[in-house]
């Protein structure tokens, strides 16, 4: 069975994708690879335990929302004015997710792999906020009495005898492996805490932790599982960047796997959007229609992020663009079956030398039904090209 892609859930913060059509990479990657391998659209996935969306909702001015509408009725307006996406969205504390999150600490807990113990953790005197090491303020209310405080939490002991990332977490071909991801999450804290104070979010009360919640680092991937799980899908790919990678996949590292499905990442980099501009004398010159030019935008260039995974130079642009079109007008009139099965095989094996092969990206442009399930691509994941 192929593997189903989602996006790494996104945090639900102050941008819409009409303005920062960045933060839409993850969501279109996983769309145009799934669109590739012929499978059904996927949710968008969201992050919603957030501190900043705490300090939000207790300054929200109007008639009292509970945080979960709130939080809804800002993911709905990322969207307009373009409807919601096919599949729907999910979001880290919805009903399945938080159940799949207390099945799966409940597994660990059995296995030993996660404990509940006495920590002492700086916590503000105000508001008990849980503050993190260092000297500042409480970010949750701004009061500088910070004290040591011990009472139970929920810890995760990473395993002694594997690393915390091994290639088999990544979705990529073997010789295509981040060697410095790798390292770096090597060297993380054999001890995660792993229950935080937040206004929002999974709540531990039924493991005897009351007024605490899962750390949305966990979450994130109960959030990927959970709508795989929907999906009956074996192998779960989060299309997620390196940074984010090093920051999430030590509290993954016992979240990965459930009952048959197991959960990789795919590595991609950032698209300089904010440069698509500077592409319109390219795109006159190529008499490229707006169609053109925002599948360009919306299916390729994610497409081509998972390729260059350090990011992709505004310069290269250019070049990008002149190559996604050769490919579009070579597209061959009698598709050979073996050469999509071919980029479909590349595709559910993390190989990505297709996506730079003109060839065979004017093959998968070819498609049967392609231009229908590009445009579905585009209308599912938002952030329209400019006109």
């Amino acid at each position: 069975m192929h593997p189903l892609f989602f996006n790494g859930p996104v945090q639900n913060g102050l941008f819409t994708f009409q303005t920062k059509r960045g933060k839409a990479v993850g969501i279109r990657l996983a769309a145009a690879l799934n669109a590739v391998l012929g499978s059904p659209p996927t949710p968008h996935l969201w992050n919603t335990v957030t501190l900043d969306g705490d300090l939000r909702h207790r300054a929200a001015d109007g008639e009292p929302v509970t945080r979960t509408a709130f939080e809804a009725r800002l993911i709905a307006d990322k969207y307009a004015p373009d409807p919601q996406p096919t599949a729907g969205t999910m979001t880290d504390t919805d009903p399945e997710v938080a159940a799949l999150a207390l099945e799966l600490i409940g597994e660990n807990l059995r296995a030993g792999t996660v404990v509940i113990s006495r920590e002492t953790v700086p916590t503000c005197g105000s508001c008990d906020h849980m503050t993190g090491h260092g000297s500042h303020a409480c970010r949750a209310c701004g009061s500088t009495d910070i004290r040591d405080r011990t009472t139970r939490h929920l810890v995760a002991e990473l395993a002694k005898n594997r690393p915390v990332l091994d290639r088999t977490d990544i979705y990529s071909s073997h010789r295509a492996q981040p060697k410095h991801l790798h390292n770096t999450t090597g060297s993380t804290s054999t001890r995660l805490i792993i229950s935080r104070t937040r206004d929002h979010g999974i709540d531990l009360a039924p493991l005897g932790l009351p007024g605490l919640v899962l750390d949305p680092r966990v979450g994130v991937h109960a959030t990927v599982l959970a709508a795989a799980r929907r999906h009956e899908a074996d192998t779960a790919v989060m299309t997620i960047t390196q940074n984010a990678a090093n920051h999430i996949a030590a509290h993954g590292q016992h979240f990965r796997e459930h009952h048959g499905t197991r959960l990789k990442y795919a590595l991609h980099g950032r698209l300089p959007y904010d440069h698509t501009a500077d592409l319109q004398t390219v795109y006159e010159a190529y008499r490229a229609t707006a169609t053109t030019r925002q599948t360009f935008e919306t299916w390729f260039l994610p497409l081509f992020s998972l390729k260059e995974k350090t990011g992709t130079r505004p310069e290269q642009l250019p070049q990008l663009f002149k190559h996604f079109m050769r490919a579009h007008m070579a597209r061959p009139s009698d598709l050979a079956p073996a050469e999509i099965a071919a980029v479909r095989q590349a595709v559910a094996q993390g190989r990505t030398e297709w996506i730079t092969s003109k060839r065979l990206l004017a093959t998968v442009l070819a498609t049967p039904g392609w231009r229908t399930l590009a445009e579905s691509v585009d209308q599912d994941t938002v952030g329209r090209a400019a006109p």
